[in-house]
């Protein structure tokens, strides 16, 4: 586990000109790899190349150094990631006659190019990033795995290419920062994150999930190609029950390849469905009990400590638990919110960095239950599909015009306490007639309509899921199957696994998530959606295939999730910071927002006329990456 780091310039310079330029960039993402670095570089007449990585040592700690090169040095690999299946791949190169001199994963990735190109790609089962670099040919190529689990930020422009882990490394090495980019701000006001391929600034994107970028050094020629076509799945013919021993036996797979280790290992234990799942499977193959770790709050309400308790007593694990409180967070907020490098407004992370930071003093990976619910369909909005059929078929729309400006007022809320006034209120706001509702389901700051009215009009971009509308072939989805794909490419790829690989990677934490496994995600694409879902019962087929493991009923209690009660906390110990954030000549020169609006949305939340817990979040974290970041 690393993070990497390269640039291309259409110049000559020095050795060691190039060496400083990956230093700087290499020293901003010391966290990702402090164990080691390595720096490769090399200039003509034509152009100048430059990759470097941070090392995390966790597979082959003596030999696994990186850059590494092929046996005539014609060929160099910079590489973030773990690749799971390395081992499988390594005894099959060998018996075609392929030598090796460390035991690493990355000279696995090196030594299946050199022999196949770039369709060895698709062989890959693991979490990545890579750039190597073939003399021979003359070009570059950079990849990024199946979820999008790795982050891979690149720049380009007529004479140079730059390429990083994280955008701070980009944006260190440019001559300014960027101007702010229109669909990124859009995206991030609406989603609270920035998805592939976009970022916050102009001319910097992230490279989309399972794809690679080919970049020919003599021609200039720069594309950006799928590692595989996607084919969408046809149904199975199996019965539940061979289903649910497929799925079991796949989980028990996933996880044990995800185990592959040289340092100390763990799991993050949530007591949720997913994380049990894993840390049951991982106790299972451990010869000796497994360490937990899990993470609560001293507000009763977003405590949910009991659940994990009663998975660690089964599995007589070496359990820890971290009580944290809203002091506990005050001297990080700024590190974890700022480490994102652009506005990120998932608040899920600050307890996701408490939990890295604790576990990181006992163990250097961790098993996480991430993408449980994209794959076996657990997310709550997947009801939505259901229930907007049935009410749109029932209420007529002028009706519900009606109810939705009636219940407005009356389902406001002073507190954040996420109950059920807030859970109808969201689903009246929810609710399409045109088939489009799922886009404003997966919309947590704003939906379209309410963003007209705290951006100024010329920021606005009415047109933001068009992109993802072609990539995915879904303009309206209504299918389980279509909620899920659309959160593989958005809401998984740009926010959970941002979340984790931000805040566990600045711990210098490693995180492997085994329901994230391309083989686990096409199996269950090809079952019939009531396996996954059976009427309102979520994830019904890993439930029914793991629950004669746990007490009864155990894992159909109901979970909130990894709330945090940001609203209350912009009340108090954040209080100052935002009020910093609406003054209203700073929101004039800045020239992003409907001052009056904004003021307003803020002000009602503080006096606690109203809960606005998640607009005014959204709107303190752009706020604070801007004016510390940006400005």
């Amino acid at each position: 586990m690393c993070g990497i780091n390269g640039y291309i310039k259409f110049n000559h310079e020095s050795k060691e000109q190039l060496n400083a330029d990956m230093n700087t960039m290499n020293k901003l993402i010391f966290h990702r790899g402090p164990d080691e670095d390595g720096v490769f570089s090399e200039s003509n007449d034509s152009y100048s190349i430059a990759m470097a990585m941070r090392r995390l040592s966790i597979i082959d700690l003596s030999s696994g150094k990186q850059p590494i090169y092929t046996d005539d040095k014609k060929i160099v690999i910079v590489f973030n990631g773990e690749i799971y299946n390395y081992r499988e791949l390594k005894s099959k190169l060998i018996n075609e006659g392929v030598t090796f001199s460390t035991t690493s994963d990355t000279e696995v990735i090196l030594k299946l190019y050199e022999k196949y190109g770039v369709e060895s790609f698709k062989e890959l089962d693991g979490m990545f990033a890579f750039s190597i670099y073939d003399k021979k040919k003359n070009k570059l190529y950079i990849t990024r795995d199946f979820f999008g689990e790795k982050p891979l930020y690149y720049y380009k422009s007529d004479n140079q290419l730059i390429w990083a882990s994280e955008l701070k490394s980009i944006v260190s090495v440019l001559d300014k920062k960027p101007a702010i980019n229109k669909r990124g701000l859009n995206l991030y006001f609406r989603l609270t994150y920035i998805p592939a391929p976009y970022t916050i600034y102009d001319n910097i994107h992230k490279l989309e999930p399972y794809h690679y970028i080919e970049y020919d050094l003599s021609t200039h020629n720069f594309s950006i190609n799928a590692i595989d076509i996607e084919i969408e799945p046809k149904t199975r013919k199996v019965s539940f029950d061979e289903a649910k021993k497929d799925v079991k036996a796949l989980m028990y797979e996933s996880v044990v390849s995800r185990s592959v280790s040289d340092v100390p290992i763990g799991t993050f234990l949530s007591g949720g469905v997913d994380s049990s799942v894993v840390s049951l499977c991982l106790s299972q193959f451990k010869s000796t009990p497994i360490d937990t770790f899990s993470i609560g709050f001293e507000e009763k309400g977003f405590d949910e400590t009991d659940k994990s308790q009663i998975v660690a007593k089964m599995l007589k694990s070496n359990h820890h638990e971290f009580i944290i409180s809203e002091k506990d967070l005050e001297e990080d907020i700024s590190k974890i919110l700022l480490n994102f490098d652009e506005p990120f407004s998932d608040s899920s992370s600050l307890p996701t960095f408490i939990v890295s930071n604790r576990t990181q003093k006992y163990a250097k990976v961790a098993l996480t239950g991430d993408g449980g619910d994209e794959v076996f369909g657990g997310y709550n909005k997947y009801y939505m599909g259901k229930m907007n059929d049935r009410y749109t078929k029932f209420i007529p729309k002028a009706l519900h015009g009606s109810l939705v400006k009636l219940g407005t007022p009356l389902l406001k809320t002073s507190t954040d306490n996420r109950g059920r006034k807030y859970k109808i209120n969201r689903l009246l706001n929810s609710v399409n007639y045109e088939g489009d509702y799922y886009w404003d389901i997966i919309s947590l700051g704003h939906t379209q309509n309410s963003l007209h009215k705290y951006l100024l009009p010329n920021l606005l971009d009415n047109d933001i899921f068009s992109s993802y509308i072609k990539s995915t072939g879904i303009k309206g989805p209504k299918t389980l199957t279509e909620f899920r794909k659309i959160d593989k490419h958005i809401s998984l790829e740009g926010d959970m696994l941002v979340k984790v690989d931000r805040t566990s990677m600045l711990n210098s934490l490693e995180c492997r998530a085994p329901f994230l496994n391309k083989k686990i995600w096409d199996y269950t694409n090809t079952l019939p959606e009531d396996y996954l879902m059976k009427g309102w019962d979520k994830k019904y087929i890993l439930k029914e295939a793991f629950k004669d493991q746990f007490p009864d009923e155990f894992l159909n209690k109901s979970k909130s999730g990894f709330g945090v009660p940001v609203g209350n906390w912009l009340r108090s110990s954040l209080r100052k910071e935002l009020e910093s954030y609406i003054i209203e000549k700073e929101l004039i020169d800045q020239n992003i927002f409907n001052v009056d609006e904004i003021i307003e949305l803020v002000k009602n939340h503080l006096s606690s006329k109203e809960d606005n817990s998640f607009k005014v979040w959204n709107y303190y974290c752009f706020q604070k990456w801007y004016f510390n970041t940006y400005k």
